[in-house]
């Protein structure tokens, strides 16, 4: 089993910058591609962006590409979400997630066995 915690979310005004970082404990070493969801209640649970734990590609979701960045800290088994240029568009609950498999369905909230509890941005003025 693999254990994800996220941190960092909060309130932050349009134009601004945020930082969410999950740490992840357990079997770890089972863990192929980490990746950051958000949802709206109501709604489905959107891809935002992923990373390969080894190789490191990343991978990003159109609306936030070019504003976020996903990266890994691999001895501190810690995935960050840097998001810059904040719209009240990316105000949702933001959740981290692991998968143990291989392929590239990382857009996909089906291929991810591994979810943190979630933790909510808001972007507003």
């Amino acid at each position: 089993q693999v254990q994800l915690v996220e941190s960092g979310g909060g309130l932050v005004q349009p134009g601004g910058s945020l930082r969410l970082s999950c740490a992840a404990s357990g079997q770890t070493v089972t863990i192929n591609t980490m990746a950051w969801f958000r949802q709206t209640p109501g709604k489905e649970r959107e891809f935002v962006a992923a990373i390969k734990w080894t190789a490191g590609n990343t991978y990003y979701a159109d609306a936030v590409k070019g504003r976020f960045t996903i990266s890994r800290d691999n001895d501190k088994n810690t995935v960050n979400l840097q998001m810059n240029s904040m719209k009240p568009g990316d105000t949702d609950v933001y959740y981290c997630a692991g998968s143990r498999l291989f392929g590239d369905y990382y857009y996909t909230p089906r291929w991810y066995d591994y979810w943190g509890q979630g933790t909510q941005v808001t972007v507003s003025s």
